[in-house]
């Protein structure tokens, strides 16, 4: 390496600059430029070396490289000398010229090199450049661009050179034919013209003052004129973008003279100078087609636009407009009053105040149009009647609002004056037609909110201009036009009935054909071929479209010729786009009106259209099955299919009727149903199904409205009802996302009206149908919708009322078929099954539909004779259960629909409509009883219904009714079956004298009784009985029902917890599982195969299944009190039965008899765990069971690796809340630490090991006893038990200190040889030595440790480096704990290991464990003060706070000067130290000892660092450069940039 370490530094950087970590990268660069600043010349030389050395290298590494030198260079240019900037700029400019292909970012950063030297060595970069930039020659794309960065970095140095780079430069840009050279040479123009403008303004500090810019302007114009006339026209947008910004920088010296021209207020100026007119108007022409043609990449067209419409404002008032060329500066304005408007989008906000919109620019001139025609008095004979121009085109229509105004305007005055140019000259002008004008403006008066309010405007001027229509209209259009503008003017968008308004305009038109048909029998055949011509003016505004098809359909509708009507009915067949809804039920209402009066030709056309080359694509198999049909297909289809519905209902009665089936219904389904090699195929299409439901519904509606009904057999109605269920089938039956069920409902009903009945089938499919597929649906926010993208939510709420309501309507006319009990039975039997759902939504339906259905059959009910209500009682004892549903409008409507049968039951009976009963009233009074929310209350209620219900019942009804109630008993909703128990109960007082209760004889029995009946009070009769039973023969009981599966269902669950129920039954039966569990073997060993050693445990069955019964009998309050007797022997019982569950298996074969296979997801420990949490509730310590759940100690007892954590959570709940009997506990585990099961030993071991972390056992007199219970366990044959020892021995130091002499002895000597466990792979028991020994220390004196002091310190230092955080942590937490004892004999001797584990000590300062960190700042700031130095010391004392941010690098920097300050001759063994750690596992370990052996260095004088073997040391630094970890990287790259002094 030698002694120039900077030039090995810098070599070694450059090297590994191109590193794959973007963040290494960083800072080697970063390295680089600071070693730079201190030494640009070594560094900036090795940078030419390595570039000029390795050709090969990759683009990447040279780029980084080249920034590098740049931000150097830029840094240090004072420093640098001519000939070494010489050499760089040679070598950038190479590498920038290399290549002729563009690679910007190479050639880019060489480029930026050259002009950052070009700051001062501007004439060398010049030179060098000029090589490049011949005449003649297209020059590389950098060098122009560097040329043009060059002129604005050095402003003063470059303008100089311009004149002879623009006379070069010139003649370049013809050669130009990239556009990528395009873009850098107008670039580059534009730069040298900001140069030029600066030096200029700055004359009196440039070098040169006499320049001027005369100099210059030749060649800037040329350029300028090949920008503008040439560049400027480019396709591309970049391009031109350029092309934009340059010349307006170039225009700045040219045209300062014309800047006020363009200035709003200054308009005037323009016209009046006469001598610039034509070079304005020339530049002014260019300009506004060049927005006109790229208005999307010029951001200032609009406000071009805006002072190009404020000239023409001006020249129309000097009178210019009546010029050639006038009429094109009016329709410029035309054209801007027709900009869309969209009032729905959102507008950016602007933070310029003159910024101009498409609105501000539309609004301004709907004004100027405005203004001139009523303002200057010459423009009448421009703007009439060439305004009439716009009103028929397309792009105008948002123009038709200030067009019609101005032409009513100008119309109302000519008219006035009698003006002869009022009248129109088709020949000589292009104006429309009268049928064109009346046909655009009734279609856009439909709508006429729209185009900013164009419907007054059009009604105004259609007044006006009634001569130029046809003069027989001028009567009724005077007669009905004022009003409907009124009418508009009176209403808003909001308020206005479209549909009304609509009818409003047809039935005008239609006086309109009457009134001109006196006189003219032609006028509307050629008006209705002038509409139809109009239909393709209107293909982007589907809703004008749609009212146009109706306008024709009144036209053709008072047509008379035949030919005429079906010309057009064919261009209006073929007009149509079938996927617009509006268009579709347009053009069917057009057919409608045309077959009013020409039914056979309407007929013949929609036939042929049917057969035409539109519908006769049909979907191929393979098409089907992939799911493509032809949409468009289909949507045509659907068109046809209404059309016939519409020709139906508009034909004449007389001559439709007998046509209906053969000629309408036959093509209706010939069209609807696709067929593929003969095979019916259902369509998927949405438009078509709808289509057909509203086709069939109007067919429907003019068979029962025609007068001839009465005799029509409509043959057909069973087959288009089959249609209906199906299209509702198709439909999910989880979300409502379509109208099928409402509009398919809807036509049945329409179909339920005609001839003949439906039979009994297939009234019960359809009632069926109808029902599953609205009750089932779930409601809004719970349907799939909710995931998804759904129509909005007012549509869809919308949505479901309909459909609900177009099911009620249904039924009512199903009911209406056959008004009878049997007829509503008949319904009734549908909608019972989903008043009992469990879903809220389905029964509440239910409800309604039941109460508005019985009302109805009320209402029409006409009894002539009496009659048997023979199926009330079915009916109530549906009803009367749901009085007390979770729903308020469940009950009201129960309510309410118990009061219409009672209703019913009394007009069957004879009684009189008006008949007034006093169980009704009684009824009526309970209804705000069933608002209530209490349970109490809302019973009481239902008694009285129930008292109600009794009285009015019928002697024959009583069973049935009874026989519901029962069967309500297991109604889903709890209310509900109490209700009918209430009810059932009152009922049997009342009228059932001859009925008895039973009473269950065996446990089984009332098993299975339990597993039936809900209702509590029967429930309760069940398990006093159990109860009972019980208490007589107590050990045949719990023996019969310990034979019960495990685990035990709810019933069985139930009749344990009966036992507790009296408190000397509970604790008798307590007390004998108690002992039939400690007296049972646990478990089994057994081994799954011979091949492995290790045993597996499966729990025996008889001690699980009385586990789960203790469990059960815990699980009711009622065993509180006995608990609180047998406590303690319960506890302990417990945990020992916990303790050996542990990692113990389901039994292989379980008993015979009733105990069936126990089921896999039974857990044997977590029987016994919720055995003991429940005992612990019934203690009801719930400050014990707060910590539990807390520290999730349940959980945590579970698990064989967590278990022993648990019980210690346990153990130090019960020592802070369980102390009452914690004495005794002790007593009874005791025996537990000899266990002969590991898992009892365990679980004993570690709740005495955690009772000696509180002070409570000293309190209770423990103490001795759990030390000497506990000392024998650290020889014990488990490893977990002696770990678990060690702890507790530990603990001992916290919870008992004052113990801790008396035992100290044996708990140092324990705790030396836990940490020389060998028999511990994963240190657990070395861990717990260590945090043990750290406690005992700590309440230790001197003389206790001195003996062993530096014996410790030594076996601890091997731990310093052990790969778990825990064991690091803990051996750094003793070392610190040691130093209490370092001051005294052998303080020389500690201090030397103070300064053997310092470097350890810092580097692990920042470890990856924040365990570990907190460790290193603990024992550094307790050895601080043993080190000999204040400043030292007083250094850890303040900054590694325990709890505080360190900030690593800053510490360990200020750090390293005091060491090297305090300790000199200490320093080669820490940076020897650190050197070693350079080998480390951890990244962490390796960066933290690279970065203070930086610091150490960099902060050594020459003198000092004599006695460092920096060879060793700077080579170990430089390979870790090349480290597998980024982080060690960058460490050792900030490393190098601090021995910039070496």
């Amino acid at each position: 390496m030698g002694t120039n370490y900077t030039e090995a530094f810098s070599v070694a950087l450059i090297d590994a600059a191109f590193d794959k970590d973007e963040s290494v990268r960083q800072e080697i660069s970063q390295a680089l430029r600071e070693l730079g600043c201190s030494h640009p010349r070594l560094v900036l030389l090795a940078c030419h070396s390595y570039l000029s050395k390795h050709s090969k290298l990759l683009q990447g590494h040279r780029i980084v490289i080249l920034h590098t030198m740049e931000a150097i260079v830029k840094e240090t240019i004072s420093q640098l000398d001519q000939p070494l900037a010489k050499m760089i700029i040679s070598l950038a400019s190479e590498e920038m010229t290399k290549l002729k292909d563009v690679v910007p970012d190479w050639q880019g950063a060489a480029s930026k090199l050259l002009v950052a030297l070009g700051c001062r060595f501007i004439n060398e970069v010049m030179e060098e450049i000029l090589q490049n930039f011949q005449p003649g020659v297209l020059p590389h794309f950098f060098v122009v661009q560097t040329l043009g960065n060059l002129a604005t970095a050095n402003v003063y140095g470059m303008v100089p050179f311009l004149t002879a780079i623009l006379g070069t430069m010139l003649p370049m840009l013809g050669m130009a034919k990239h556009d990528s050279m395009k873009s850098v040479f107008t670039i580059a123009l534009g730069r040298f013209s900001e140069s030029i403008l600066e030096y200029l303004a700055n004359l009196d500090k440039a070098p040169d003052p006499t320049v001027r810019k005369d100099a210059f302007s030749s060649e800037i114009y040329t350029s300028y004129e090949i920008l503008f006339n040439v560049w400027l026209q480019h396709k591309e947008a970049k391009v031109r973008g350029q092309c934009c910004h340059s010349p307006a920088i170039m225009w700045i010296p040219n045209c300062r003279q014309y800047s006020g021209c363009g200035k709003t207020g200054d308009a005037n100026i323009v016209l009046g100078a006469e001598k610039v007119e034509g070079e304005i108007s020339l530049r002014c022409s260019k300009w506004t087609h060049f927005v006109e043609v790229n208005r999307e990449s010029v951001s200032g067209a609009r406000r071009v636009k805006w002072m190009v419409a404020q000239v023409i404002s001006a020249m129309a008032h000097h009178d210019y407009l009546e010029l050639d060329g006038g009429e094109a500066m009016v329709e410029f304005i035309i054209r801007q009053c027709a900009l869309p408007c969209e009032p729905g989008t959102p507008k950016p906000r602007s933070y310029d105040p003159d910024e101009v919109t498409d609105e501000s620019l539309r609004s301004m001139c709907d004004n100027i149009l405005h203004l001139l025609t009523t303002t200057v008095k010459k423009m009448e004979n421009v703007l009439w009647p060439f305004l009439l121009e716009f009103v028929i085109p397309p792009q105008y229509l948002n123009a038709l609002a200030p067009v019609c105004r101005s032409l009513a305007y100008l119309g109302m005055k000519k008219q006035q004056h009698n003006s002869e140019g009022f009248q129109l000259n088709n020949e000589e002008r292009d104006l429309p037609k009268p049928q064109a004008l009346l046909t655009r403006l009734m279609v856009v008066s439909a709508f006429p909110f729209r185009g900013r309010g164009r419907g007054v405007s059009a009604l105004r001027f259609l007044q006006v201009a009634v001569p130029l229509v046809h003069p027989q209209l001028l009567k009724v259009w005077n007669e009905e036009l004022p009003p409907l503008i009124q009418y508009l003017e009176e209403n808003s968008e909001d308020s206005l009935p479209q549909r009304h308004w609509e009818d409003k305009l047809l039935l005008l038109l239609s006086k309109s054909l009457e009134a001109v048909a006196l006189g003219d029998k032609t006028w509307s055949g050629q008006l209705s071929e002038e509409m139809t011509k109009h239909l393709s003016n209107y293909g982007n505004h589907p809703s004008e479209k749609g009212f146009l098809y109706k306008c024709v359909g009144v036209v053709l509708r008072q047509t008379t010729g035949v030919n005429v009507v079906g010309k057009q009915l064919v261009e209006v067949l073929h007009s149509v786009r079938h996927t617009e809804p509006l268009e579709r039920e347009g053009v069917a209402v057009c057919i409608g009106f045309c077959a009013k009066t020409h039914l056979d030709v309407t007929l013949a056309k929609l036939e042929d259209f049917g057969k035409s080359d539109i519908l006769k694509k049909s979907p191929s198999l393979f098409q089907i099955l992939k799911d493509k049909s032809d949409v468009d297909v289909e949507k045509a289809k659907s068109t046809l299919i209404l059309c016939y519905g519409y020709l139906t209902l508009y034909a004449p009665k007389e001559l439709i009727l007998p046509r209906i089936e053969k000629d309408v219904i036959k093509q209706v389904l010939s069209h609807f149903n696709t067929k593929v090699l003969g095979i019916k195929v259902e369509t998927k299409d949405l438009t078509i199904k709808l289509s057909l439901m509203k086709s069939i519904s109007l067919i429907a509606r003019a068979i029962y409205a025609n007068e001839q009904n009465d005799s029509y057999n409509f043959t057909r109605k069973r087959e288009l009802l089959t249609y209906m269920q199906d299209l509702i089938k198709l439909e999910p039956m989880d979300v409502l996302r379509t109208p099928i069920r409402q509009h398919a409902m809807i036509t049945c009903s329409h179909l339920l009206k005609l001839d003949p009945l439906v039979d009994e089938t297939d009234m019960f499919e359809l009632i069926k149908t109808c029902l599953d597929s609205v009750f089932g649906l779930p409601p809004l926010g719970m349907d799939r919708c909710k995931d998804e993208a759904c129509t909005d939510v007012k549509e869809r709420e919308i949505l479901y009322t309909e459909t609900l309501s177009a099911l009620q309507e249904l039924l009512k006319q199903i009911l209406v078929q056959d008004l009878t009990p049997e007829g509503l039975q008949v319904i009734f039997k549908h909608v019972e099954g989903w008043i009992t759902s469990r879903r809220d939504w389905e029964r509440e339906r239910a409800m309604i539909v039941t109460s508005k259905l019985l009302l109805f059959y009320l209402e029409r009910l006409n009894v002539r004779t009496m009659v048997s209500f023979h199926n009330l009682g079915a009916l109530i004892g549906r009803l009367v259960p749901r009085c007390t549903d979770p729903l308020v409008t469940v009950r009201q409507n129960a309510l309410e629909g118990l009061y219409t049968l009672i209703c019913i039951q009394l007009r069957y009976a004879g009684f009189a409509p008006d008949h007034s009963d006093e169980c009704l009233m009684r009824l009526k009074s309970l209804q705000s009883g069933l608002h209530q929310s209490d349970s109490k209350l809302l019973f009481h209620t239902c008694s009285e219904i129930g008292q109600v219900v009794a009285k009015s019942l019928p002697q024959d009804q009583l069973s049935s009714l009874l026989f519901m109630l029962l069967e309500a008993l297991t109604d889903p909703h709890p209310h509900c079956s109490s209700a009918a128990s209430v009810i059932s109960n009152t009922l049997i007082r009342v009228r059932g004298s001859g009925l008895s209760n039973q009473i269950p004889e065996v446990l089984e029995v009332l098993h299975i009784q339990l597993q039936i009946i809900t209702q509590e009070q029967v429930k309760a009769s069940v398990l006093q009985t159990v109860s009972l039973l019980a208490s007589q023969n107590l050990s045949a009981v719990i023996s019969s029902l310990l034979s019960y599966p495990l685990p035990f269902d709810k019933p069985a669950g139930e009749m344990w917890q009966s036992l507790a129920g009296d408190v000397t039954l509970a604790r008798r039966s307590l007390e004998f599982l108690t002992e039939r569990l400690n007296k049972q073997l646990p478990y089994d060993e057994k081994r799954e195969s011979m091949l492995r050693k290790s045993v597996t445990r499966f729990a025996t069955v008889q001690p699980l299944v009385v586990t789960c019964a203790l469990t059960k009998l815990l699980s009711t309050m009622d065993s509180a009190e006995a608990v609180s007797i047998l406590y303690p022997s319960l506890f302990s019982s417990l945990l020992g039965r916990v303790g050996c569950t542990v990692g113990v298996r389901l039994p292989k074969d379980p008993v015979k008899e009733r105990q069936n296979r126990l089921p896999k997801d039974l857990d044997v420990c977590s029987c016994s765990v919720e055995a003991l949490k429940l005992l612990t509730v019934r203690g009801k310590d719930e400050e014990l069971l707060k910590i539990m759940e807390q520290e999730k100690g349940w959980d945590l007892m579970r698990s064989p690796d967590s278990h022993h954590r648990g019980v210690a959570v346990l153990a130090r709940a019960m020592g802070a809340h369980g102390v009452t009997h914690l004495s005794s506990i002790v007593e009874q585990l005791t025996p537990m630490l000899s266990s002969p099961y590991e898992g009892q030993r365990i679980t004993a071991v570690a709740f005495f090991g955690e009772l000696l972390n509180h002070r409570v056992t000293s309190d209770l007199v423990l103490t001795d006893t759990l030390l000497s219970s506990l000392l024998p366990c650290l020889v014990d044959t488990s490893s977990v038990v002696r770990m678990l020892t060690i702890r507790g021995l530990g603990n001992a130091a916290d919870g008992v200190p004052h113990k801790i002499h008396k035992y100290s002895t044996k708990l140092l000597s324990a705790m030396i040889a836990g940490m020389d466990e060998k028999d511990d792979p994963d240190d657990l028991i070395t861990l717990e030595a260590m945090s043990g020994l750290s406690k005992v220390l700590k309440q230790l004196d001197e003389i206790n440790v001195q003996p062993i002091l530096i014996n410790i310190a030594l076996r601890i230092r091997p731990f310093f480096e052990k790969d778990k955080d825990a064991v690091r942590a803990a051996a750094f937490t003793v070392f610190g704990n040691l130093s209490r004892f370092g001051d005294g004999q052998s303080k020389a001797d500690f201090v030397e290991q103070i300064h053997s584990s310092l470097v350890s000590l810092l580097l692990h300062l920042n470890d990856s464990s924040e365990e570990v960190v907190k460790a290193c700042k603990f024992t550094l700031r307790s050895v601080g003060p043993l080190m000999g130095s204040e400043s030292v010391s007083a250094m850890l004392q303040k900054h590694l706070l325990e709890e505080a941010n360190l900030h690593y690098g800053e510490f360990i920097n200020d750090l390293a000067k005091l060491i090297i300050s305090d300790f000199p001759e200490k320093v080669n063994f820490y940076i020897m130290g650190n050197v070693s750690f350079f080998k480390s596992t951890w990244p962490e370990i390796r960066g933290n000892a690279v970065m203070f052996t930086g610091f150490l260095l960099g902060n050594l004088s020459q003198e000092e660092l004599q006695s460092i073997s920096l060879e060793h040391v700077c080579t170990a630094i430089i390979l870790l450069l090349r480290d597998g970890v980024p982080s060690v990287r960058i460490k050792a790259a900030e490393a190098l940039s601090l021995l910039h002094e070496l």
